[in-house]
């Protein structure tokens, strides 16, 4: 056994000094580089970066430079995409861009074979009326490709690209520079669970003063997807600046050091933002139409929330700024975030209830860890009330008061008021919703099994499955039931509720099913949660990597009644339990009786909590096996 944990030992340090062997220049390929069949440390891996270098220059004039240079080792087909890359440039300034020393490297019968860019590899495809986005296909790529680029974007303004060491392959070397003058000052962030190295000096090559900072990490392990996770770049290995002062002697100094107020009161006063709370004229007429005989102020969050869902629709753009404004918005009927919630605040407002907009940054966007204005990304409302905030976003047809889409569930965001105060305003709900199930059934001594079963959703899961089934024809929804479920028959099906927002909807059907129960020697074998039963266990590794984020607070509760074939009766029943996590976090409760020629279930499976933090993840692994283990235990039944 010791000599086994030493051999692989020695397979580890191997493995690293062949990566530390490398060579980080460009064009320096080598033939063992080549002749590798699968990535020292991580064997499953696609690909691998053998090395990314990045260099921002900021000139004294205050312009910058950045330069890009990047290898990357094909070992599967899987690994292909990386063969593709994309920039994107500001519309009409492709010369501020410069693509080269793009190639691919083969090995053929013993040598290095080198392969150029071929011009039918480049695309221009148009982004937005902003930008522009420059592909790239490399050519000749096969699995034991080696391909490198290099990237350079001149003119750039005052600032600092992110850089990020980690990707979702192996990094086995990374690399960015920052060349700085001493006029221009930057605070720095770094984020996950790596830190660079770090090696500043003072240079004066430039004809004046410069700091240069090498900031460096080596052998860094992919980026892993794992269940439940709301945005792995929050974890991610990475690098922002934020420029803080301009100080040059005798001619200026300005500071640019900022806090989460001043960033959201500059926002307040764009013209985009701010001005498009204050137009009313386009919607009063309609809206005093609206209000009539309408008192209580949720009567008014929830009209105006559902006429503006109704009337605008949302084109899948995100950004604080409205992008044609709102007058324009409700007279096209369609606008981007901005337009639609700036305008669901100003009509809140109009009603005369205390409205304010929410800056967000949504779940695809990420966390911001210091004070900017890039933080943001999206915009939604919030009505105070003396019960607390009551938060809206009128972009989804299915939302309802203090029922987001999912994509806003991030955390924190940031409530501003008229007067430029601000406040913290949590988004991670605290209500458990709920998905509700009572079943019963009958099984026949042949093992055929008929009953009916209705099943209630409210809060969020009534949203998911709003959305699930909404474009969905009933007649395919219900035959992707049955096949989902051992082919099981479903009539009678009948769903409630579906577009009344503020209330839970169900569904309930009748059902029959010849493969729901196994007949082995006289005896039935039965599982009771029948198509309910939940086989795959999300928290299957060893190690957790990233928090577990499962959106909201929520209880899964089954009541479930089976009555028995005439002259059978139980020889073996799963046993009652429960598991309750510590720090009242969740709990597992299943209760199982037979009295009367009938067995009756009662089962409840409930996280309190939106996210769990790493540390409680063998608690929550450990929690699920429990529970998925007691979910499969199968009912026996013998005849008398």
């Amino acid at each position: 056994m010791k000599f086994r944990h030493f051999a692989i030992v020695v397979f580890l340090f191997i493995g690293f000094l062949k990566i530390n062997a490398q060579n980080f220049e460009m064009g320096k390929v080598t033939i063992a580089e080549l002749e590798e069949k699968k990535h020292p440390i991580d064997s499953a891996a696609s690909a691998a970066i053998l090395f990314s270098k990045g260099t921002v220059n900021i000139k004294n004039t205050g312009s910058s430079e950045t330069s890009v240079q990047m290898r990357i080792k094909i070992y599967k087909k899987e690994g292909y995409n990386w063969s593709n890359v994309q920039f994107a440039f500001p519309s009409g300034k492709l010369s501020a861009i410069s693509i080269t020393d793009v190639y691919t490297y083969n090995l053929v019968d013993g040598k290095i074979v080198k392969s150029k860019l071929k011009p039918e590899g480049e695309f221009l495809e148009k982004s937005n009326k902003n930008y522009w986005i420059k592909k790239i296909t490399f050519p000749d790529v096969r699995e034991g490709s080696i391909i490198e680029y290099q990237f350079k974007n001149y003119g750039g303004a005052l600032n600092i690209r992110d850089w990020d060491f980690q990707k979702s392959i192996p990094v086995n070397y990374s690399e960015f520079k920052t060349i700085i003058p001493d006029s221009f000052v930057f605070k720095r962030n770094t984020t996950g669970f790596f830190s660079p190295k770090i090696k500043t000096q003072v240079a004066n090559t430039y004809g004046y003063l410069a700091i240069e900072n090498i900031y460096s990490l080596q052998n860094l392990p992919a980026m892993k997807e794992e269940e439940y996770v709301s945005n792995i770049n929050n974890y991610r290995a990475s690098i922002s600046h934020e420029l803080e002062t301009i100080a040059i002697p005798g001619q200026i100094f300005k500071s640019f050091s900022s806090n989460w107020s001043a960033v959201v009161k500059t926002i307040y006063e764009y013209e985009n933002f701010g001005l498009e709370l204050n137009k009313t004229g386009y919607f009063e007429e309609d809206l005093k139409l609206l209000l009539q005989a309408k008192l209580k102020s949720e009567d008014k969050m929830t009209a105006i929330l559902n006429y503006v869902k109704s009337n605008i629709k949302w084109n899948n753009h995100f950004g604080y700024g409205c992008d044609q404004g709102v007058r324009k918005a409700y007279k096209e009927k369609t606008g981007n975030c901005a337009d639609i919630n700036l305008m669901l605040t100003a009509m809140l407002r109009y009603s005369g209830l205390e409205a304010h907009p929410v800056l967000i940054s949504t779940r695809s966007n990420g966390i911001t860890f210091f004070p900017n204005i890039d933080a943001f990304n999206y915009v939604i409302a919030a009505v105070e009330t003396p019960n607390g905030n009551v938060l809206l976003d009128a972009t989804d047809e299915f939302s309802a008061l203090n029922i987001l889409p999912l994509r806003d569930l991030n955390w924190v965001g940031r409530l501003i008021r008229k007067d430029g105060t601000s406040d913290v305003i949590d988004l991670m709900p605290k209500k458990t919703s709920n998905d509700l199930v009572t079943m019963s059934f009958e099984i026949t001594e042949q093992g055929k099994v008929e009953g009916k079963a209705r099943r209630q959703y409210s809060d969020y899961n009534a949203l998911s499955f709003r959305q699930k089934t909404a474009s969905e024809k009933e007649e395919d929804y219900i035959e992707e039931i049955e096949n989902k479920n051992s082919n099981i028959e479903i009539s009678e099906y009948k769903r409630v509720n579906q577009n009344e927002f503020l209330l839970p909807v169900s569904e309930s059907f009748s059902f029959t099913g010849s493969n729901l129960a196994e007949v082995i020697g006289g005896k039935i074998y039965l599982n009771p949660m029948l198509f309910f039963l939940s086989e795959k266990n999300p928290f299957k590794q060893e190690k957790r990597e990233y928090p577990v984020d499962f959106g909201f607070p929520f209880c899964n509760k089954y009541t479930i009644t089976i009555k028995l074939p005439e002259n059978f009766t139980v020889e073996n029943l799963p046993e009652s339990t429960a598991v309750v996590m510590e720090d009242n976090l969740g709990a597992f409760k299943f209760d199982i009786a037979f009295t009367d020629n009938l067995i009756q279930i009662s089962m409840i499976h409930q996280i309190n909590e939106a996210i769990f933090p790493i540390e409680k993840y063998e608690m929550l692994k450990e929690y699920y096996k429990t529970m998925l283990a007691k979910q499969s235990e199968k009912i026996v039944l013998k005849r008398i």
